[in-house]
């Protein structure tokens, strides 16, 4: 006679609630969310109230769709007006080169 093998369904271990993390304190915040003020010249763009690094980016690329000053061959380059010029020093700069003209007007 051969022994048969019964399923039987083992209860579930119950799981232990979660510990609470413990709190180190404050959270150090992000650099791209500490608010920081335009200078008057990037207020011209992206008003004169302070802004997280991140929101003055969104907005300096709004106004750079919103007045169509990117090149249309090369989707990269920005090519300045009378304000994106007293901000970026030149007439063209590349989408990489502008958060270091831009962070030169923060403070």
């Amino acid at each position: 006679m051969a022994a048969t093998k019964t399923t039987e369904k083992k209860p579930a271990a119950a799981k232990k609630p979660a510990a609470p993390k413990k709190s180190t304190g404050a959270k150090k915040p992000n650099a791209l969310s500490v608010e920081v003020k335009p200078s008057a010249e990037l207020a011209a763009i992206v008003g004169d109230k302070p802004l997280a690094r991140s929101a003055v980016v969104s907005k300096t690329w709004e106004y750079i769709k919103k007045h169509k000053l990117q090149n249309p061959d090369d989707g990269r380059e920005i090519l300045a007006d009378d304000k994106l010029e007293k901000i970026f020093g030149k007439k063209k700069a590349t989408m990489f080169e502008m958060n270091k003209f831009l962070n030169a007007h923060l403070s």
